[in-house]
C-alpha cells in the first residue's frame, strides 16, 4: 500500500513538473515565433538591425530590436532560452519510464495488437526515439534543407509512417505516447545540438573578434520554425490517454495523423494571419478535421434491438467483479492502485447501473478497459454487456 502510494505521488510531481516547464517551454517558443513574424523589417538608422516592433504589456511600453547577425559588442546580461527545453524533456522521459517501462504489460503493449515481450517493446520505443533524432537531423543537413516544402513533407510522412509502425506494435495508448516521445526528442535536440551551439558560436566570435557566421542564425531560425508547427500535435499526445474513442480505436493511426494536421494547420494560421490576404479558411480546414475525425470515432448504433439477447444484472455483476473491480473497488487487489482510479467503483448494482454508459464505452465501444486486457475479458464477455446496454437503453424508451 505503501508503495503504490509513494508510486502515486511520484507520478503527480512528475507531471505538474512536465506540464509547468512544458508551458514555459511552449511560452517562450511561441512569444518568439510571434515576435519573428511580426518584426517590422524596414530600413533603419542602424543597417545591422533587421527589423524592430513596439508592443504594451502589463501597464509599460516595450521595444524590441533584432539584429541582422549580432551587435557590435556583446551586452553584459544575455538570456538563454534553453533549460526550460531541457527540463519538459527530462520530465517526460521519467513519466515515459515510471508510467509505459514500468509497468509494459498494462501501459504498453496489447497482445491482440502484437505479441511481444516487455523488453522487446521498451528496446523498440528507445530505438525510435534515437532513429526519429538520426533521420531528421541527416535530413535537415542534407541537400533538402533549402528546399523548406519537401522538407517540411518528408519529415511528416516519416512520421506518418512511424505512427502507422507503433499502432501495429504497441497499444494504442503506449504507440501514441512513444510518437509524441519522439517528436519531442527531435524539439529538444533541436535546441541542445542545434539552436544553442549556433547561439554559443555567435557569442564566441563577437568575444574573440572572429567572423560572425549568418547562416548558424539561419539554421537555428529552421529548427525554431519546426519545434513551433510540432508543437499543437505532441500536446494533443500528452493528453490524448484520457480519450479512449483515440487511441483504442481500429483506426486510431489515422486519427492521431488527421489531429497531427489538425494542429499544424491551425498553427500556421497563426503565423501566416498577419500577411496580406484571407487567412481564416484555415481554421475552418483545422476544425472541419477534427469535426470528421470526431464523427469518424462515433460508436457503431445498436438499432436492432430485437436482437439483443436478455442479460441479467448478475451476469453482469459477475463479469464486472471479475474483470474490472481488482481495480475499480472501494478496496481494490492491484497492487497498482491504492484508491479506485479515477474514483471509478463498481461494488454495488447501483453503482453499475449508474455507470451503464461508462462500462459500455470502455468495454465495448472503445474497448479501453480492462487497461492492456490484463484481466482477459473476452469478447463473450463484452457482448454481454453491450446487450445488457442495449437493454437498458430500449427499457428507458
Amino acid at each position: 500500500m505503501i508503495e503504490a502510494h509513494l508510486q502515486e505521488w511520484l507520478e503527480l510531481s512528475l507531471r505538474w513538473a512536465h506540464l509547468t516547464v512544458g508551458i514555459a517551454w511552449i511560452g517562450a517558443s511561441f512569444y518568439f515565433n510571434w515576435l519573428e513574424n511580426r518584426l517590422i523589417r524596414q530600413q533603419s538608422v542602424n543597417p545591422s538591425i533587421e527589423g524592430d516592433l513596439w508592443a504594451i504589456h502589463g501597464g509599460g511600453f516595450y521595444h524590441v530590436q533584432k539584429y541582422e547577425v549580432a551587435p557590435d559588442e556583446l551586452p553584459a546580461q544575455l538570456h538563454w532560452f534553453k533549460w526550460e527545453a531541457y527540463f519538459t524533456w527530462f520530465t517526460g522521459l521519467a513519466l515515459l519510464v515510471l508510467i509505459f517501462y514500468g509497468n509494459a504489460n498494462a501501459y504498453l503493449l496489447d497482445q491482440s495488437v502484437a505479441q511481444i515481450a516487455p523488453w522487446q517493446g521498451i528496446t523498440i520505443g528507445v530505438a525510435t526515439l534515437a532513429i526519429s533524432w538520426i533521420f531528421y537531423d541527416l535530413m535537415c543537413r542534407s541537400a533538402f534543407a533549402e528546399r523548406h516544402m519537401l522538407l517540411a513533407l518528408i519529415i511528416f510522412t516519416y512520421f506518418c509512417l512511424l505512427t502507422i509502425l507503433l499502432c501495429n506494435t504497441f497499444s494504442g495508448r503506449g504507440a501514441f505516447i512513444h510518437v509524441g516521445s519522439a517528436i519531442g526528442t527531435v524539439m529538444v535536440l533541436n535546441v541542445m545540438a542545434v539552436i544553442v551551439p549556433s547561439q554559443k558560436s555567435l557569442v564566441r566570435a563577437m568575444e574573440t573578434g572572429g567572423e560572425r557566421d549568418a547562416a548558424l542564425g539561419r539554421a537555428g531560425l529552421t529548427r525554431s520554425r519546426h519545434n513551433n508547427y510540432l508543437t499543437l500535435p505532441v500536446l494533443f499526445i500528452m493528453i490524448s490517454s484520457h480519450y479512449p474513442s483515440t487511441f483504442s480505436s481500429s483506426w486510431n493511426w489515422l486519427i492521431l495523423i488527421g489531429i497531427a494536421v489538425a494542429g499544424i494547420v491551425v498553427r500556421h494560421y497563426f503565423n501566416v494571419r498577419h500577411l496580406p490576404g484571407t487567412k481564416w479558411w484555415l481554421l475552418l480546414v483545422g476544425a472541419g478535421i477534427f469535426v470528421l475525425i470526431a464523427l469518424m470515432t462515433l460508436p457503431e448504433s445498436r438499432s436492432t434491438l430485437d436482437t439483443v439477447k436478455s442479460v441479467s444484472i448478475e451476469n453482469v455483476r459477475s463479469v464486472i467483479h471479475e474483470r474490472c473491480t481488482v481495480c475499480h473497488s472501494a478496496a481494490p487487489v492491484h497492487t497498482d492502485f491504492q484508491v479506485a482510479p479515477g474514483g471509478i467503483v463498481m461494488d454495488t448494482d447501483e453503482q453499475i447501473n449508474t455507470l451503464a454508459s461508462r462500462i459500455y464505452t470502455t468495454s465495448v465501444a472503445t474497448r479501453s478497459m480492462p487497461i492492456g486486457n490484463l484481466s482477459q475479458m473476452t469478447e463473450a464477455e463484452r457482448q454481454l454487456i453491450g446487450d445488457w446496454y442495449a437493454q437498458l437503453g430500449r427499457t428507458s424508451q
